[in-house]
């Protein structure tokens, strides 16, 4: 794929870029080494300066880089807006908490009485180069919530953003060093899929992280593993929306309708699976195919546009080949919003839902990655428990209900890295995010998140010393 930025509500290619040469990446790589040296050294109220000021210039920013992912990307510039601020938030919790979520942690003396010790403790320590390799979906969102913690721990960044967001990444390279971080603590590189192996191999480099599709998170581990590299990775889900008979359904359908369409419907937390009792299900049904099919499709620059276009055009062709096995296989539609004629060539899709989906369907099984709801109906609580988990993914889940035991049920079976109750999955910044399964391992946000990439290195001295 050319590194470029492809307007997609026109199709049409605005800016394109020449991967950085063998020399270049060599540079960069040199320069994150070097700037780790002294940069591992620093202190939590340097780093905390630094994380706020680079907060300070996104929020002077936010409409400028807003309007920038849109048309990369073709977010609602609403939703992008709500992007650039969240990111902003999240790197100044990360600069307030850095130093209590890496502080020293001391066992009870009576608990290493018998190890021999005088004292011990644990210290975090950074563990060097981390190389990010990031999708387009969130191309603020997804490289912030690495970024912040990780220099908050003292570590330094490379970024390999997706090829068709190339000014978003640029943007950030430059976002960091205006703010006044050492000119290698976080660099962007222009680079081919293809070059991300020889990066990872490099000595240089500690660990990597990646979000994205299963099959580029199988290759990144694959060569991590045989260099034995830490990795973290985040690899999509299809998560179930499941609505009980206690659930207040009118809400829930409201809400079913943005945890499906944020982002274009392209959000690997997106609710993608409707899962609902059969007491409550033509209720469900009726109102969430009304919503659904009331959605306002247009170019994402408008202020009242709801849903814009994909983001590639090969993902709309992804998408359609879905649907089109699912309706072959007798799937049928419930609903479907109109694309307004004006929309040109966009790679708009009308937001659908879909009923009737079997196991011998690829919908059931693939991530629908696109405004594509699929609808099941379920027996009773275990049904909806068993139709939750017969999927291949587990990131996390929405669960509408307020029996407690029921509540109860879902956490201690849904195969999940989350629940989310009478509501919608959302990352947080003071909440682990990630996956089980082919979702992926490890976590993001939170003091598990920060901890992900440090060295958690015991220090024991003995009693005679």
């Amino acid at each position: 794929m050319a590194i470029a930025t492809v307007n997609p509500a026109t199709g049409q290619t605005l800016r394109t870029f020449q991967p950085y040469p063998p020399d270049a990446v060599e540079q960069r790589l040199a320069r994150a080494e070097q700037t780790f040296a002294e940069y591992r050294l620093t202190d939590f109220e340097y780093r905390a300066r630094l994380m706020r000021r680079a907060a300070e210039l996104l929020d002077v920013d936010q409409e400028t880089i807003a309007k920038l992912m849109t048309t990369e990307m073709g977010k609602p510039l609403t939703a992008a807006r709500a992007e650039a601020a969240k990111c902003a938030k999240a790197m100044r919790w990360y600069a307030d908490r850095a130093p209590a979520l890496l502080a020293d942690e001391h066992p009870l003396p009576e608990d290493v009485a018998d190890s021999g010790a005088a004292r011990a403790w644990v210290r975090y320590r950074p563990l060097g180069v981390v190389l990010a390799v990031m999708p387009w979906n969130f191309p603020l969102w997804q490289v912030i919530r690495f970024a912040a913690p990780a220099l908050m721990a003292g570590n330094v960044g490379l970024l390999k953003h997706a090829s068709n967001v190339p000014q978003t990444a640029v943007y950030l390279e430059d976002l960091f060093r205006g703010a006044g971080f050492p000119e290698g603590c976080f660099q962007t590189l222009l680079i081919d899929s293809r070059a991300v192996e020889g990066v990872l191999r490099d000595p240089r480099v500690a660990a990597a992280t990646l979000t994205g599709s299963e099959g580029a998170g199988r290759s990144v581990a694959a060569v991590a593993g045989d260099e034995v590299k830490k990795t973290v990775l985040e690899l999509g889900g299809s998560d179930p929306f499941v609505v009980l008979p206690s659930a207040d359904v009118a809400a829930a359908a409201a809400k079913a309708v943005t945890a499906r369409v944020q982002n274009n419907g392209q959000s690997c937390i997106a609710a993608k699976r409707f899962i609902v009792h059969t007491a409550v299900y033509e209720e469900f049904k009726a109102a969430f195919t009304a919503r659904m099919a009331a959605l306002r499709v247009g170019d994402p620059m408008a202020e009242n546009t709801e849903v814009g276009p994909l983001a590639t055009q090969q993902g709309r062709e992804e998408l359609t080949e879905l649907v089109a096995d699912a309706l072959a296989l007798g799937a049928r539609v419930e609903a479907q919003a109109q694309l307004p004629t004006e929309l040109g060539e966009g790679w708009y899709y009308p937001p659908t839902v879909l009923s009737g989906i079997t196991d011998q369907m690829r919908i059931h099984h693939e991530e629908a990655f696109g405004p594509v709801a699929t609808l099941y109906r379920a027996e009773d609580l275990a049904d909806a428990v068993r139709l939750a988990n017969d999927s291949p993914f587990g990131l996390s889940s929405n669960v509408w209900t307020t029996d407690p035991a029921e509540q109860e049920r879902f956490v201690r079976d849904i195969q999940a890295g989350g629940v989310f109750f009478n509501g919608m999955t959302a990352s947080h910044p003071a909440l682990p995010f990630g996956g089980v399964r082919r979702s992926g391992y490890g976590r993001e946000l939170s003091a598990h998140g920060i901890r992900e990439f440090c060295n958690t290195t015991t220090v024991w001295v003995a009693a005679d010393a």
